[in-house]
């Protein structure tokens, strides 16, 4: 269990506890609740006949042990759901049924999913560009017209909602120089070349926020960096600043980054909602938000695992980049 292979194990267990207890959390919150949850999961347009059904498929005269039970034994086995006059299986992970279209909530978020990826991951390349870029150009240009001005635009990013920054984006680009089209989500498959032209401006509308944070977190980061005791070694041996500030300085200030993007991209995977919805991208936002709207029960919580899943990921992912990039992480 020693070095890295056992860093691996030991943070594998640790993401599959974290994940159980998202999924107790999660079941309190939503099944645990007073009133009529039956009634509540179904609907407020449900027969008392559906009312009764969904009180037996959630088997709410159980003790709640054995409903969480059977809950977490329908993600690992999966189980079977009575529509009536047939039984439907739902295969493992099973997140359930969709009350209001009667589909497997894993389909319904799988249908979504990418939509959400494709705007994260290219979202993520461009504020990991332009936000560490960012902030090693105004180290490097401390105290000079240039740090105040990328001081200046990294706070405006921070402070500018992500749908005034769409909004200008689209006038401006769409509108007036009809340099692009207005977006309008094309699968990676059926063309990508379409797939990214069309994603180009909601890539930037949630980069040019996000970016804002890792300009400032690599800025702080890389300056404490340059004050620690080798880096006065390097100078003192002569070596250049170039090489201090953009080698030494920025691996030693990567930790924090990485740990910033972590939470980023898990949140942003489930929270881009105002960016899919200006946009019109049918992605897992726009579904939670219409879930919510129509109190579809199953379908809110498929979804909370399944952005709390990309979180705990995320996070676990960025633990091991931590030894990567750093070598001063111990492992632990």
């Amino acid at each position: 269990m020693n070095g890295f292979g056992g860093f691996l194990i030991r943070r594998t267990i640790g993401t599959l506890a974290t994940l159980l207890a998202i999924s107790v959390i999660v079941y309190v919150v939503f099944y645990v609740t007073p009133g009529n949850v039956a009634q509540i999961t179904c609907g407020p347009r449900c027969s008392p006949e559906q009312v009764h059904q969904v009180a037996q498929q959630l088997h709410l005269d159980d003790p709640l042990y054995v409903r969480y039970w059977h809950f977490l034994q329908g993600l690992v086995a999966g189980q079977d759901y009575s529509t009536g006059t047939s039984v439907e299986h739902c295969s493992a992970p099973c997140l359930g049924l969709s009350y209001q279209t009667d589909q497997q909530v894993l389909s319904i978020i799988l249908t979504r999913l990418p939509v959400s990826l494709s705007l994260v991951f290219g979202a993520m390349v461009l504020w990991l560009v332009l936000g560490v870029g960012t902030g090693v150009l105004s180290v490097w240009r401390r105290g000079r017209l240039t740090e105040r001005v990328l001081t200046g635009l990294t706070l405006a990013g921070w402070a500018t909602p992500v749908f005034v920054i769409g909004l200008v984006l689209m006038i401006v680009v769409c509108g007036e120089l009809q340099l692009l089209p207005f977006p309008q989500y094309v699968k990676f498959t059926d063309d990508p070349e379409q797939w990214a032209w069309n994603l180009l401006l909601p890539w930037f509308s949630l980069a040019l926020i996000e970016s804002a944070a890792f300009a400032r977190m690599t800025r702080a980061s890389m300056l404490e960096t340059l004050a620690e005791d080798h880096i006065r070694t390097f100078r003192a041996y002569g070596v250049s600043e170039r090489s201090i500030v953009g080698r030494h300085a920025l691996r030693g200030a990567l930790a924090p980054v990485i740990a910033l993007n972590a939470n980023n991209f898990g949140s942003a995977v489930g929270g881009a909602v105002l960016t899919e919805t200006l946009f019109g991208l049918p992605g897992l936002g726009q579904e939670l938000v219409h879930a919510v709207s129509v109190v579809d029960l199953p379908v809110v919580v498929g979804m909370v695992l399944v952005i709390g899943f990309f979180v705990v990921l995320a996070n676990a992912v960025a633990d091991v980049l931590y030894a990567v990039a750093d070598r001063r992480v111990v492992l632990t």
